[in-house]
């Protein structure tokens, strides 16, 4: 039974090797598998905590189709969540001091002196300050440091001599095979220089080779028949 965690310990900020384990199990046995950005993408109008459906896990990387996004982005585990952070509560303003009050005793002095009429001054409105409208921010273009999925190439050998080429993008099923030329399949192997594919291209090849040239040999025997037997009806009439 595996232990209980501390209902005091704090959350992780990101996905953890366990957490890549048990979406990906979840993913093999046809589950749906969900993660939550930690930081927003305003290009594609995603707030921070928005989920996303996991596609494929694959090492550190996955690839995931974010809710309302209609399509598949690669992410780092450092950029997701496996649960989505509640929005933290805004503290309350703290008050303001009271203003202390001074009491200030005032000693009789002589009656004041009768006041004489001052001119009013008339003050003229100051002119209204124009607004200047503040230009609308550019939400910033996310850019993507994502290495891209994996690429499989599986170059096929028939048994009549027929090959064939397909690709995998990532956890993609393979494209549909294209054939190709024998010749062109041993330049390849040739210029990627790996002895170990070289070897098992040029195996295939010359038991091919071989084949071909005894049922060319076989034939050309059957062809030098016919023609002996065509000559010997010729001499009969």
């Amino acid at each position: 039974m595996p232990p209980r965690r501390r209902s005091g310990a704090a959350a992780p900020d990101h996905l953890t090797a366990e957490n890549l384990e048990t979406l990906a199990a979840a993913i093999a046995e046809g589950k749906r598998a969900t993660v939550y950005l930690r930081e927003a993408m305003p290009s594609l109008g995603l707030e921070a905590g928005a989920s996303a459906k996991v596609i494929s896990v694959q090492g550190n990387t996955l690839l995931i189709r974010p809710k309302g996004v209609d399509d598949e982005l690669p992410f780092e585990a450092e950029e997701l969540l496996m649960r989505r952070i509640p929005a933290a509560k805004s503290a309350p303003a703290p008050a303001a001091p009271a203003t202390p009050v001074v009491h200030q005793e005032i000693e009789p002095g002589p009656p004041p002196a009768p006041k004489t009429p001052a001119a009013k001054t008339v003050a003229s409105p100051a002119p209204a300050a124009t607004a200047v409208p503040k230009p609308a921010a550019v939400p910033a273009k996310r850019t993507s440091k994502k290495v891209p999925a994996g690429v499989s190439v599986t170059i096929h050998a028939g048994a009549d001599n027929d090959w064939s080429v397909t690709v995998a993008h990532g956890a993609k099923r393979p494209g549909k095979a294209v054939p190709v030329s024998p010749d062109a399949v041993e330049r390849a192997v040739r210029e990627l220089g790996e002895e170990t594919a070289i070897e098992a291209v040029e195996s295939i090849i010359v038991a091919a080779r071989n084949l071909a040239a005894a049922r060319v040999d076989e034939l050309s025997r059957q062809l030098e028949d016919a023609r002996k037997a065509l000559e010997a009806l010729g001499a009969v009439e």
